[in-house]
């Protein structure tokens, strides 16, 4: 049975999804938007809309094979759509839905803040290393 999420905004009002229930579906969506690739998938597609192999120069190290299975869940989820022209080579072109914009721009907050906190980041790392002995 799920137990439903009150916060201040929601008062009184059950929220019917609880991530941090293990049956919750929204916890798949949080891991396709949350993964390595697709935090990085949704931040370039941020930027505007954008062809495959364009996605795939930009997101750089993905595969061809984890890009497109990155893809298919993210479009499941209504966060991408994929619109394909019958041109010749086919064209397929990859956009944000309004809500994949809504997620893309809060995860972006987060790959900002943590980019302007990296300093105290490796700083962090090593005085653990050194206090450990490693390298």
């Amino acid at each position: 049975m799920e137990t439903p999420v009150r916060t201040e905004a929601t008062a009184d009002a059950e929220l019917p999804f609880d991530v941090f229930a293990r049956a919750c579906p929204s916890r798949e969506t949080l891991e396709h938007v949350t993964g390595r690739w697709g935090g990085l998938t949704m931040g370039a597609l941020h930027e505007g809309p954008c062809r495959f192999n364009e996605l795939r120069r930009r997101v750089d190290g993905v595969s061809e094979k984890m890009l497109s299975q990155t893809l298919q869940a993210l479009e499941r989820d209504g966060l991408v759509h994929r619109e394909a022209q019958a041109t010749n080579p086919p064209r397929v072109d990859y956009e944000l839905t309004p809500l994949g914009h809504e997620v893309a721009a809060r995860l972006l907050a987060l790959i900002h803040f943590l980019e302007e906190g990296m300093p105290q980041v490796l700083a962090a790392r090593t005085t653990y290393d050194e206090a450990r002995g490693a390298r």
